[in-house]
């Protein structure tokens, strides 16, 4: 997979303290990077060979090339 292939997923922090937590690929998932948002700050990631997964927590948006999907409670 060449990385400008790969998707790219924004999240935009609704409140101070939301997580975004890469998961990587492979036979055992293990988190392999975290990072700390706060009230209107965006994140803008993109899957990789090494990143399959991400876990968000916290009051978000998180907009794909699928949609958008609000976070939180």
């Amino acid at each position: 997979m060449k990385e400008n292939d790969s998707d790219y997923v924004v999240v935009k922090a609704l409140e101070d303290g939301v997580t975004v937590i890469g998961v990587t690929r492979g036979t055992e998932n293990k988190f392999l990077h975290t990072e700390k948002l706060d009230d209107g700050e965006v994140w803008i990631a993109q899957f990789t060979e090494n990143i399959s997964a991400m876990k968000i927590r916290g009051k978000a948006i998180i907009q794909s090339k699928h949609g958008e999907i609000n976070s939180g409670k």
